[in-house]
């Protein structure tokens, strides 16, 4: 598999995310549901954001380790979370798992008016190898 990054600015390398990914000779892709902060019996989670966001990356990269797959495959990851404001004084936490990863993906962050049950934040990703 070969990535080409494509970054025609430098400000987003701050925020932890290139503009595009270019991806050649795939084996194989991996599309990832929402993952939450949903425990292993499948209670959602009423903890503040900060928790919720760790078992979300936890969840995120439980499920592709499972499949086969290695997190610095991320392409694409978007994030919905009911509040932006709740989750930015948080989002270093978000750089430092793409950093341990070494993980170069295009991103979307979306607010939504709601998730399932009491979730707070969501992420759903493109895996390749």
């Amino acid at each position: 598999m070969e990535k080409r990054i494509t970054n025609p600015w430098q400000w987003q390398d701050e925020r932890s995310y290139v503009q595009a990914v270019e991806v050649k000779n795939v084996e194989s892709t991996l599309y990832v549901s929402g993952q939450t902060a949903i425990n292993a019996d499948g209670v959602s989670s009423n903890e503040d954001m900060k928790s919720q966001l760790i078992l979300a990356l936890q969840n995120l990269e439980k499920v592709i380790n499972e499949a086969g797959f290695e997190c610095n495959g991320i392409v694409r990851l978007n994030i919905y979370t009911t509040s932006t404001a709740e989750l930015w004084p948080h989002f270093p936490i978000f750089q430092n798992w793409i950093a341990r990863h070494n993980i170069k993906q295009a991103l979307t962050l979306l607010e939504v008016t709601s998730l399932f049950e009491t979730l707070k934040v969501e992420l759903e990703a493109t895996v390749v190898k």
